[in-house]
């Protein structure tokens, strides 16, 4: 039992250290990456893989601080999608940017051990956790290991709090779709949630929030992604086949 203990422990030891030790690539990595609110210094940060408070319910590897990185082109335009939602009366808030390869490393053991279900009623409470890997709910590559992806909501500065977009970061489901009830394309809500498995839907004022998000991430250089209306890519990113795995924590330039 003694050996069985130091085999796992040695295991998660080494796993830990992926996303910790230094390498060759760490420099061209620093010059090319920024920390955002560098960039935007109004951007507000709610790193959920640095908390407990996200799908695995415990913080995720190689989130080393609460802090946001991205290739500086996508931060670039991030700062003029800011520019945009300020003169509209809100700011963006970031629950994820770039993601190290061992982080996504982790979602897929995480996803494997399908008894562990801690966080099932807040994040996928219509699905069972067998299904999340074959669905594509996780996968073992993100294009945010890529560097240019955000996950991002917006901050109403009138009303002081988040701005209700009818579902949390992180839902694993249809209702967290651009489509959902509504064409994205056009910007029309249609009340339709017949996809909804449990007849979940979301208002005429939530979608137009999703697309008030859209919209400004779109006009400035980003690109959707058809399951997560918080989700969104730089068009021409700059590393369109580079998985890092740097860890997340300030870069000093």
């Amino acid at each position: 039992m003694k050996r069985i203990f130091t085999a796992i422990l040695c295991c998660a030891l080494l796993a830990a250290a992926a996303c910790t030790k230094t390498n060759p690539q760490d420099k061209a990595f620093e010059q090319a990456f920024v920390n955002i609110t560098d960039v935007v210094p109004d951007a507000i940060l709610e790193i959920r893989y640095f908390s407990t408070y996200n799908f695995v319910g415990d913080r995720i590897e190689g989130y080393l601080e609460p802090t946001a990185l991205l290739t500086k082109e996508a931060a670039a335009a991030l700062k003029a999608v800011s520019d945009d939602v300020v003169a509209q009366g809100y700011r963006l808030k970031i629950f994820d940017a770039y993601r190290p390869q061992c982080a996504v490393d982790h979602f897929v053991r995480w996803a494997n051990d399908v008894p562990d279900i801690r966080m099932k009623q807040y994040f996928y409470p219509d699905l069972d956790k067998s299904v999340l890997f074959p669905q594509g709910y996780i996968m073992a590559k993100s294009g945010h290991t890529r560097g240019s992806t955000v996950d991002i909501t917006l901050f109403d500065m009138n009303l002081e709090k988040e701005v209700d977009m009818g579902g949390t970061f992180d839902w694993f489901g249809v209702e967290s779709h651009p489509d959902f009830c509504g064409n994205p394309e056009t910007g029309e809500y249609t009340g339709d949630n017949s996809a909804s498995p449990t007849g979940r839907s979301i208002t005429k004022e939530q979608f137009e929030n999703r697309m008030i998000l859209r919209r400004a991430m779109t006009a400035h250089g980003f690109k959707t992604l058809d399951e997560e209306w918080w989700h969104f890519t730089l068009r021409d990113e700059p590393f369109t086949d580079t998985y890092f795995n740097y860890p997340v924590k300030q870069i000093k330039h």
